[in-house]
């Protein structure tokens, strides 16, 4: 299992249509891709002094999952144009872990 992990930040008065913007385009267009291998997103936030943080979290079978849906350069950022415009800075790349262990209760 690969793990992709991503960072993008914006202002507080932008936080909200951000976080709605995910989860009503963009988490869904993902989806709709049907690509193989894909296990699912996850999205965090929390505010900072004078930033809103959020952090994406993908699920993947394999690296060659991570291309069909990223591209041959897997690392880089998958950040559409929509949602460019809400954010203040981001992650130009997305790092991916292996994942080794997990523990379900």
């Amino acid at each position: 299992m690969i793990s992709r992990i991503w960072h993008g930040y914006t202002t507080p008065s932008n936080a909200d249509a951000y976080e709605a913007l995910l989860k009503s385009e963009i988490f869904l267009g993902i989806q709709s891709r049907r690509i193989e291998g894909y296990k699912g997103i996850q999205l965090f936030r929390r505010s900072l002094d004078a930033e809103v943080e959020f952090i994406t979290i993908m699920w993947f079978e394999s690296l060659d999952a991570v291309r069909k849906f990223a591209g041959e350069d897997y690392e880089l950022a998958v950040v559409p144009p929509k949602t460019r415009a809400l954010l203040t800075k981001f992650d130009e790349r997305s790092q991916h872990y292996e994942v080794k262990a997990e523990l379900k209760v």
